[in-house]
C-alpha cells in the first residue's frame, strides 16, 4: 500500500512539472489552503520587478494588453459590449487607443480605470507613486463615463451587460446602496482581479471591501461571489494576452509578475473551496477521478426552539475525506471536517430538511438521504419591561425609554401605547413620540413580544406633558441661513435654520434648483428624506454634497465627531450627480413649502455670479425669509472654503447690545461630567439631543456658570441659549 501511495505522488509530481506553467516551477502547487495562497503570494511579489508609473507605464501597457486583434488601432474597454452602431458611446466595447486623454477635447476618450476601486482599498490606492495603485493587473482600458457611473460601488450579482445590481449593502448611499454588475463578459476578469489583487497586497485590498457576499466557507476574506464568477466566466483571450505580456521583463512597460487565477482558476478552489472551476492545467481534476462514499444513517437530535443537531456515519474515500457539507432545505449552511453539526438559528415551530454530502479536495459524493425535523413550538412570552421614563420633552414629541425584557427565545420588539392606544412598534429600546399638541399630559405604556407574537403585559404607566412651545419665537417660518460653495471640487452645503420657537415637521419641505437662468426649477429635494425629520427651535438642519470632503461639511459619526450635515444628497447618476447640492455661484437655490417658495439664494432667471467659491451667511438681525434675493442687505460673505459657520446660527434681533459677543462654552468638546459659560447676562441653557428632544434646561449667570452633564451619555447635543431677545445655537459633544 505505501509502495503504491509513493508511486501514485510520483505520477502526479511528474505530470505536475511536465504541465503547469514554467513560471511557476518553484511553487510546491501540491498546498492546499492558506499554505498555497502565502506560497502563491511569495511568488507574484518576487517576481513583480518594474513597478510601473501611473503615466505613462500604464497608458502603453494597456495599449499593449488590452489591443483589439481584430482592429489593431483599438483597445478593448471593460464593462463594455456594443460595436459602436448605437447612439450611446458609454457602452462601447471597443475604442480608438488614441484616444485617451480628456485634454484632446475629445468626447470619448478612454482610460485606465482601477478594478478594485481606489478608495475602496484601506489605505486607497494613490496613483502619485508606483505602488499598489499602479499596478497593471488592475487596471483597464473603460469609457470615461461608464466607469464613472460604477463610481465606487462595490459588485454585486446581476445578469447581462454591466450595470446598477439591484442587490443592495450599505454602502455610499446608505443601506440601500445598489452594488454594480460588471457584465457577464467580464464578471469572471473582475473576480480573477480581485484575487490577484488580495494576493498581492494583502488586507490593503480585502475582496470583503470590493465586493457583496459571504466568507462563511472561505478560510479569510475570500467572498463567494468572486468564487461564483470565476467558475462561470472562462478565462479570456485579452486575460491570457496580458499574463503573457507581464512575465517579459524584456517588455519596457512589463511587470514581470503573472496572475496565477487567470494561468489556471482552480487555484481558487484549491484555495478557498466551494465549487470546482476550470483545471486548465489538469494536474488536479484528472488526478483523482473518484468521489467519497455516499453519508448514511444521518440521524437528528438534541432538538431546541432554534437548533438542531445532526450526525452520520464517516464516508470512505481512495484519497482520503477532507470534509462535510451540511444542506438544509438544499441550502448549504454548514461545513465541517467531523461527522456531527449543530445547525442554530433556525424558526421555532418549523420544519427543515437536512443532507449531508462529503468532499475530497477534488469530488463530491452522492447526497445522503433526506431526513426532516421540526423545532419546538414557543408559547412563553418575554417578561414585562420596567423603567419606562420620558425624556427629550419638546412641544410637540418626547422620547420613551425603557429596560429591555428578556425572553426564552428572542425579543422581537415593542409595542408603544399613548393613552392606552397602540401608537407605534421599536426594535429598540428607545421611541420617539412625535406630532403632539402643545401643553398636553399624555399617558405611556410598552410591552415586549417574541418572534412568536408571544406578548408581555403591558408596563407600568408613565406621564409625560409637552411643553407650550412658544418661549423664544420671532419668525413664522424657515429660512436658509447659511450657503457655501466650495473652491474647487464637490463640496456643497446649504443650512436652514428654525427661529419659529417651535417645532417644525420637514414634511412638505423642499429644496429647488435654478440652473444656469433657466427659469425652471428643478430637481426637489425632500427635507425629510432623511433620518431627520424635524428642527426643533433655535437648531440648524444642514445639507451636504455626498462628495464633500470637508470633515465638517459630512455627517457626524464616532470618527468624525465634529461632521454637521443631518441631510447627504448622494452623487449618482439617478439624482443627476447630485442635484439640487451640486449648484454653482450663478444658481438660484428656492426653499418651498407644499410647493410655494418661502426662501431664495440667488436670483432666479439670471445667470450672474453671485457667490462663486464663497460662504454665504444670513445676518442675525434676519427674522424670517424673503423670496426676494437682498445680497447686500441680508448677508455676508465670507472667503472661500469657511466652514465653522455651519452647524449654529447667532440671532441678534435685540436692540441693544449683543450679549454673546463674549460668549463661551468650554470645554467643548468634553469628556468630563461638567462645562462652563461664560456670560455677560443671565441666561437659560435648553440642551437638546440631535434628534430634537429636550434635554435638560438649566440657568446660568456670571457667578453660577457651571452645568452638570453626567446625566448626559456620549454623543452630540444642541445647546440653545437665551437671553433677553436673543438666542444662539452652539454644538456640544460629550466624548
Amino acid at each position: 500500500m505505501v509502495k503504491k501511495l509513493l508511486f501514485f505522488i510520483l505520477t502526479i509530481t511528474s505530470f505536475i512539472s511536465f504541465s503547469q506553467e514554467d513560471y511557476y516551477d518553484d511553487v510546491n502547487l501540491q498546498l492546499t489552503g492558506i499554505a498555497l495562497k502565502d506560497a502563491l503570494t511569495a511568488k507574484i511579489i518576487s517576481t513583480h520587478s518594474n513597478m510601473l508609473s501611473y503615466t505613462p507605464g500604464v497608458w502603453e501597457a494597456s495599449k499593449i494588453t488590452d489591443l483589439d486583434t481584430a482592429e489593431p488601432d483599438n483597445v478593448i474597454l471593460i464593462y463594455g459590449w456594443e460595436d459602436g452602431t448605437d447612439s450611446d458611446i458609454t457602452n462601447d466595447r471597443f475604442r480608438n487607443n488614441t484616444l485617451q486623454d480628456a485634454a484632446t477635447g475629445a468626447t470619448f476618450v478612454w482610460n485606465r480605470e482601477h478594478v478594485f476601486s481606489k478608495s475602496l482599498a484601506n489605505p486607497s490606492l494613490e496613483t502619485n507613486n508606483p505602488g499598489p495603485g499602479t499596478d497593471a493587473h488592475n487596471l483597464r482600458p473603460a469609457d470615461k463615463s461608464r466607469n464613472s457611473a460604477r463610481n465606487n460601488y462595490k459588485f454585486a450579482l446581476g445578469n447581462g451587460n454591466s450595470s446598477r445590481s439591484s442587490i443592495t449593502y450599505n454602502g455610499p448611499d446608505g443601506p440601500e446602496t445598489r452594488g454594480w454588475y460588471p457584465g457577464d463578459e467580464w464578471k469572471g476578469d473582475v473576480a480573477r482581479m480581485i484575487m490577484y489583487m488580495y494576493l498581492r497586497y494583502g488586507n490593503q485590498c480585502l475582496p470583503t471591501n470590493v465586493g457583496v457576499g459571504h466568507t462563511q466557507f472561505t478560510p479569510d476574506e475570500m467572498i463567494d461571489l468572486f468564487l461564483q464568477w470565476n467558475r462561470e466566466d472562462p478565462v479570456s483571450d485579452i486575460e491570457k494576452r496580458r499574463n503573457t505580456y507581464h512575465e517579459n521583463t524584456s517588455k519596457t512597460y512589463a511587470q514581470g509578475n503573472r496572475n496565477p487565477f487567470i494561468d489556471n482558476p482552480f487555484l481558487a478552489t484549491r484555495i478557498w473551496g466551494g465549487d470546482n472551476a476550470e483545471d486548465t492545467w489538469g494536474i488536479y481534476t484528472s488526478s483523482d477521478t473518484e468521489a467519497p462514499s455516499k453519508p448514511n444513517n444521518v440521524t437528528l437530535h438534541d432538538i431546541t426552539l432554534t437548533s438542531i443537531n445532526i450526525s452520520w456515519t464517516a464516508s470512505t474515500d481512495n484519497i482520503g475525506v477532507t470534509g462535510y457539507q451540511v444542506y438544509v432545505n438544499d441550502v448549504l449552511t454548514k461545513q465541517t471536517s467531523t461527522t456531527s453539526a449543530t445547525i442554530t438559528a433556525l424558526e421555532t415551530n418549523t420544519t427543515y430538511n437536512f443532507q449531508v454530502i462529503a468532499k475530497d479536495l477534488i469530488n463530491k459524493s452522492e447526497a445522503s438521504n433526506i431526513v426532516s425535523g421540526k423545532t419546538l413550538t414557543d408559547t412563553t412570552p418575554p417578561s414585562v419591561p420596567t423603567n419606562v421614563t420620558i425624556t427629550d420633552i419638546t412641544d410637540s414629541s418626547f422620547n420613551v425609554n425603557w429596560s429591555a425584557a428578556t425572553d426564552n427565545n428572542e425579543v422581537a420588539g415593542y409595542d408603544i401605547f399613548v393613552d392606552g392606544t397602540f401608537k407605534a412598534t421599536s426594535a429598540a429600546t428607545t421611541y420617539a413620540v412625535t406630532g403632539l399638541t402643545t401643553s398636553t399630559t399624555y399617558t405611556v405604556t410598552v410591552l415586549a413580544k417574541d418572534k412568536d407574537n408571544n406578548k408581555s403585559a403591558q408596563s407600568i404607566a408613565v406621564n409625560a406633558t409637552t411643553t407650550d412651545g412658544v418661549s423664544g419665537g420671532v419668525a413664522s417660518e424657515l429660512f436658509f441661513s447659511e450657503y457655501f460653495e466650495g473652491d474647487g471640487g464637490t463640496n456643497k452645503a446649504l443650512e436652514i435654520v428654525n427661529l419659529t420657537g417651535s417645532t417644525v415637521d420637514l414634511s412638505g419641505y423642499v429644496i429647488k434648483l435654478d440652473r444656469n437662468d433657466a427659469s425652471t426649477w428643478t430637481t426637489p429635494l425632500a427635507l425629510d428624506s432623511g433620518t431627520v425629520k424635524n428642527i426643533v427651535p433655535g437648531d440648524v438642519f444642514v445639507i451636504g454634497n455626498g462628495k464633500n470632503d470637508i470633515l465638517q461639511l459630512q455627517p457626524h459619526s464616532t470618527s468624525n465627531p465634529n461632521g454637521q450635515v443631518d441631510l447627504v444628497q448622494p452623487v449618482i447618476e439617478d439624482n443627476n450627480w447630485g442635484e439640487p447640492v451640486n449648484f454653482t455661484g450663478n444658481d438660484a437655490i428656492g426653499l418651498f413649502k407644499n410647493d410655494v417658495l418661502i426662501d431664495i439664494i440667488g436670483v432666479f432667471g439670471s445667470n450672474s455670479s453671485f457667490a462663486t467659491n464663497k460662504t454665504l451667511r444670513r445676518n442675525g438681525d434676519i427674522s424670517g425669509p424673503n423670496t426676494t434675493f437682498d445680497l447686500e442687505g441680508e448677508w455676508t460673505s465670507f472667503p472661500a472654503n469657511t466652514s465653522d459657520g455651519f452647524g449654529s446660527f447667532t440671532s441678534t434681533l435685540s436692540t441693544s447690545k449683543n450679549n454673546f459677543e463674549t460668549f463661551k462654552m468650554f470645554p467643548n468638546p468634553t469628556d468630563g461630567n461638567s462645562i462652563y459659560f461664560s456670560v455677560t447676562e443671565d441666561a437659560k441653557i435648553h440642551i437638546y439631543t440631535v434628534l430634537g428632544k429636550l434635554a435638560k434646561s438649566v440657568n446660568v449667570t456670571k457667578s453660577k456658570n457651571k452645568i452638570d452633564i453626567s446625566d448626559l451619555s456620549k454623543g452630540v447635543y444642541l445647546l440653545k441659549i437665551n437671553s433677553d431677545k436673543q438666542f444662539i445655537t452652539k454644538k456640544l459633544i460629550k466624548n
